[in-house]
C-alpha cells in the first residue's frame, strides 16, 4: 500500500495539511523540501486537515506556518487529527494573559 501525503509548511512544525484523504493505519509521508517525517494515521483525516507529527501533551503548543496556532485542550499523539475538538486558539484571548 501507498503512502499517503502531507505537507509540513515549516521546519518547527507539529502538524501537516494531508493533501488526500487518510484513514486510520495508513502510513502519512509529510514532506517539508527534501525531509520526509512519517507518521501512522491513528483515525480518519480529511482532505486539508491536520496530521500531529508528534505527542503534545494537554496545553502544549501546536504549530503551524512556524507559529503558535493554539493549544491542545487534550493530549494529542502522533498520527491524531487536529481540529476545534482537541485544538483551542490562544490568540487574542484575555483569559490567557497571565499563562
Amino acid at each position: 500500500m501507498a503512502s499517503k501525503r502531507a505537507i509540513i509548511l515549516h521546519e518547527s512544525d507539529t502538524v501537516a495539511n494531508v493533501v488526500e484523504p487518510v484513514e486510520a493505519g495508513d502510513m502519512v509521508e509529510a514532506r517539508i523540501g527534501q525531509r520526509i517525517v512519517p507518521v501512522r494515521a491513528t483515525e480518519s483525516v480529511p482532505f486539508g486537515f491536520k496530521i500531529a507529527l508528534i505527542d503534545v501533551p494537554k496545553g502544549g503548543d501546536v504549530l503551524k506556518y512556524g507559529e503558535v496556532i493554539g493549544r491542545a485542550s487534550q493530549p494529542i499523539s502522533a498520527g491524531q487529527l487536529v481540529h476545534v475538538h482537541n485544538l483551542e486558539g490562544a490568540r487574542g484571548r484575555g483569559d490567557l494573559q497571565a499563562r
